[in-house]
């Protein structure tokens, strides 16, 4: 029998090593991908910008009306949507390996309706404009959201099945969408704030409000990172994960505080956008298979490609008018879903 130095000393099998060659490949061209969506976003809009102006915005600037547009407009957007994009696709794939529910994600799930009816109360009841301030609240708000949607759908016989949490989830999302359309509407402050963050944009935020999320992001995906191993043997089943060693209990709550401030910083960000979380992970486990640290990477690298693209999408479709892009993502993310749904019932599950 081999120690288990000599076991990490041996190579990895053939068969594992042409996979993990197949995945890096992929990795590259998604890499690739998202490098050719940024310099996209930068020169696409109501206004087209060549790329040679782009590029002196950075390198050669001057205050032309199209390098002032690049520098000061585009660049917090796509910065933001890379911020963003990659926080609300980890935040769907962390929570479809904890609930071991194909149909998660934090719109479905109601924790994007938390968090924006926290942020309504925030701006709206006490009056707080700042993100340092309505970001609180929006951590506040997904806290609340994940332990109701568990307790409503753990209730009465059969427990928390993923089509109970996944129907829990849409009827209390539902339910906080309508109270923060009536604050919203005896608000007229908090309604005016909010015009645009609230179907999801990333029109119009500062740069600041990127430097101003980007620790809680940063922190939430750390977090992840570490729980990732341990997803591999959470979704096998609570039996055979603590057969493996693993502690369920840890990496359930670790889990849950990287969602928080992933899905809190996102929707205090940029307003509650759905459906990243849903489509993306689906996509990248048809890529690289079940291991939940290769969904996480892609993800991180897949997500804000999605995103970036919809925003870019919502700028050109009625031009020169603007759709957001949450309304975009909506767009695309329904009929996603309901092709879920019925797969879902077609394979029995």
């Amino acid at each position: 029998m081999l120690s288990p130095a000599e076991i990490k000393r041996r190579p990895a099998e053939p068969g594992v090593a042409a996979s993990n060659a197949r995945r890096t490949g992929w990795l590259l061209v998604c890499l690739a991908a998202l490098a050719v969506v940024c310099v996209l976003s930068l020169a696409l809009g109501t206004r087209s910008i060549g790329l040679h102006t782009t590029w002196d915005a950075f390198f050669h600037f001057s205050d032309t009306d199209e390098q002032v547009i690049v520098r000061d407009l585009r660049v917090p957007r796509t910065v933001l949507g890379l911020l963003t994009g990659t926080a609300l696709g980890v935040c769907g794939a962390l929570i479809q390996a904890v609930t071991r529910n194909p149909l998660a994600d934090t719109q479905i799930l109601g924790v994007n309706a938390g968090a924006a009816l926290f942020v309504v109360i925030a701006i709206g009841v006490f009056g707080l404009t700042s993100i340092w301030s309505y970001v609180w609240f929006a951590f506040a708000g997904v806290a609340f959201a994940l332990v109701a949607v568990y307790m409503l759908g753990s209730s009465g016989r059969g427990g928390a099945t993923p089509i109970r949490l996944t129907l829990a989830g849409v009827a209390l999302g539902a339910v906080l969408d309508g109270l923060s359309a009536g604050i919203r509407l005896v608000k007229p402050r908090a309604f005016d704030y909010l015009r645009f963050w609230d179907v999801g944009t990333l029109a119009g935020r500062p740069l600041d409000i990127a430097l101003a999320v980007a620790p809680f992001i940063g922190a939430g995906l750390l977090l992840a990172l570490v729980v990732a191993r341990s997803l591999n043997a959470v979704a096998l089943g609570d039996d055979v994960a603590r057969a493996l060693g693993a502690n369920l209990t840890r990496t359930r709550a670790l889990a849950v505080l990287s969602v928080m401030l992933l899905a809190g910083a996102a929707t205090a960000a940029v307003g509650p956008i759905g459906f990243v979380g849903l489509m993306v992970p689906h996509a990248v486990r048809w890529m690289v298979g079940p291991d939940q640290r290769w969904i996480l990477l892609f993800t991180v690298v897949c997500a804000p490609i999605l995103m970036l693209s919809a925003d870019i999408v919502g700028r050109l479709v009625i031009r020169p008018g603007e759709l957001q892009v949450g309304i975009v993502t909506a767009f695309v993310g329904a009929p996603v879903l309901i092709w879920m749904v019925r797969r879902s019932k077609a394979a029995g599950t």
